[in-house]
């Protein structure tokens, strides 16, 4: 499970990183971080897949949210068994502390 959030992160984490630093021209020298290469990356792609370079951005943004869900959910149904234990764990703790502020000794009924 580790390898598949890693397989999935390194892509996103690397293309964001690429994205931020070549739209605001932080080269650091080299030219794949320069804003030309931005714009001409964008360019041919746009003309590849026939729309307006400007539409690409948001349309890739929303694929990486479409795919992180259905990840996301793959991992909550394999893993229902322990978050419904979790669940349970959880709201038997918070149940106890409510008995605890409800009990006479407790500051919260002072008045």
């Amino acid at each position: 499970m580790k390898t598949l959030l890693l397989l999935w992160a390194l892509p996103i984490t690397i293309l964001g990183a690429w994205y931020g630093l070549s739209y605001y021209n932080m080269s650091f020298g080299i030219f794949m971080l320069t804003r030309d290469a931005h714009d001409l990356v964008f360019q041919v792609y746009g003309n590849v897949l026939g729309i307006a370079p400007e539409t690409i951005p948001p349309l890739v943004l929303r694929a990486i949210i479409v795919d992180s869900l259905i990840l996301f959910a793959i991992i909550g149904f394999r893993r229902r068994k322990q978050i419904r234990a979790w669940w349970a764990a959880r709201q038997a703790k918070s149940a106890e502390l409510s008995e605890v502020r409800a009990s006479p000794e407790s500051l919260w009924s002072a008045p």
